[in-house]
């Protein structure tokens, strides 16, 4: 809880921040970088040189501060725990915090310079430092649970199959040489890969594969365009890593939950967000779910479609599934044409859904499950990169 002087501070100085919010992160990551070159192996290179990252980073600082200032309440926990899965996924270690907050209060300073007094300062320091430990405590937590720790947060995995799913996506079979916790449907691990001239660099990738099936990672390749480089570590999954080769790999994390009970369900999807729909699906079908559930994906064409004949494989074994494709172009019979219609998507307001993809297909299901009735807390998501939820308009992880 925020000092009562700390609070004023906050309140007073809140939009100020907010309005230099990704100038101030901005310098923090240049500082940052300069002073710890090390840790750009915990950061997506092509994330940062986007904005993404730093975007994403001073929405949930400001967030934070409202919260704890009383400006505006946030779902607090669920913003420690998916930050905190991350974190765990990637050994970040609480000596790392120290460094972080250091740049970040003089990222702060330089760019605010005179209003930036010393009760300023103090006052966002007392914040970070409150979120901070309680992202440490739930983070060490998640480390005893998974049976690593950050010291060690990643251990080898063999990669025992290679399957080119579409052009630019393919999937990679993993056996971990030690004995690892069993995944949920939705969590991901890390992939830490050696690049020539770049180090290590780690990415999360969902597991497509179901509970008690080999580890199986969808991996989509990132090709330049706009102001993104190519993704370093999927170019390089894609070209380099063949059967037999060695990768260092983290247990599964991750809080998306498959919500339980025998309600219907609806798991939408686009793009390469279908990789936790199927590993969803097909834990639902193995475990023979009575439950009604509607599936929904969008993407450009049936070949582009990741893990299209698990999807059709799973929806086919399962007694009362329905699914609803469109496809920008080329679909064929029995799907739609263009984006997603939201008119046609079957909602029943007693629906659970889990939605994954990009952030305007989200927003569009998750706007029409609302105005079919859906409770917003049955509206569970997830994003693949930096998370803009707290933006205005976007879903939350369990959404409010």
């Amino acid at each position: 809880m925020l000092a009562p002087d700390s609070v004023l501070v906050i309140r007073a100085t809140a939009d100020t921040v907010v309005r230099h919010g990704v100038e101030i992160t901005g310098r923090f990551y240049d500082r940052m970088f300069e002073a710890h070159p090390e840790l750009l192996e915990l950061f997506n290179r092509g994330n940062q040189a986007n904005g993404e990252q730093r975007q994403a980073l001073a929405m949930s600082v400001a967030a934070v501060a409202a919260h704890f200032a009383g400006i505006k309440p946030v779902p607090l926990a669920s913003i420690v725990g998916r930050i905190a899965h991350k974190h765990a996924s990637l050994g970040v270690t609480p000596s790392q915090y120290v460094v972080v907050g250091r740049h970040l209060m003089a990222a702060i300073g330089e760019v605010l310079g005179d209003a930036a007094t010393p009760d300023v300062v103090a006052a966002w320091d007392e914040v970070f430092w409150l979120f901070a430990c309680l992202l440490v405590a739930e983070e060490s937590r998640l480390y005893e649970r998974a049976g690593s720790s950050f010291s060690r947060p990643l251990t080898p995995h063999t990669v025992t199959g290679v399957h080119r799913e579409t052009d630019d996506v393919t999937s990679f079979l993993l056996e971990p040489e030690s004995r690892v916790r069993p995944h949920s449907p939705g969590q991901y691990v890390s992939v830490a890969v050696e690049l020539p001239g770049l180090g290590r660099q780690i990415r999360q990738y969902t597991v497509s594969s179901a509970p008690g099936e080999p580890l199986r990672v969808t991996v989509k390749r990132h090709r330049a365009g706009g102001d993104r480089p190519a993704g370093l570590v999927s170019t390089h999954l894609h070209d380099v890593v063949r059967v037999g080769d060695r990768l260092q790999v983290s247990p599964p994390f991750g809080d998306l939950a498959l919500p339980a009970g025998d309600g219907p369900l609806l798991l939408a999807s686009a793009g390469v967000g279908a990789t936790p729909v199927v590993a969803a699906l097909r834990h639902l079908a193995a475990a023979g779910t009575p439950r009604p559930i509607t599936v929904v994906h969008a993407d450009r064409t049936p070949d582009t479609h990741p893990l299209r004949a698990d999807l059709l494989d799973a929806v086919d074994s399962l007694p009362d599934a329905s699914l609803v494709l469109w496809y920008e172009r080329d679909g064929g019979p029995g799907t739609h044409a263009g984006l997603v219609d939201p008119a046609l998507i079957p909602v029943d307001p007693d629906t659970h859904a889990l939605l994954c993809g990009p952030l305007p297909f989200m927003r569009t299901v998750r706007r029409a499950l609302l105005d079919g009735g859906v409770r917003a807390d049955r509206v569970q998501y997830e994003v693949f990169g930096p998370d803009a939820w707290l933006g205005a308009d976007a879903p939350s992880h369990t959404a409010s």
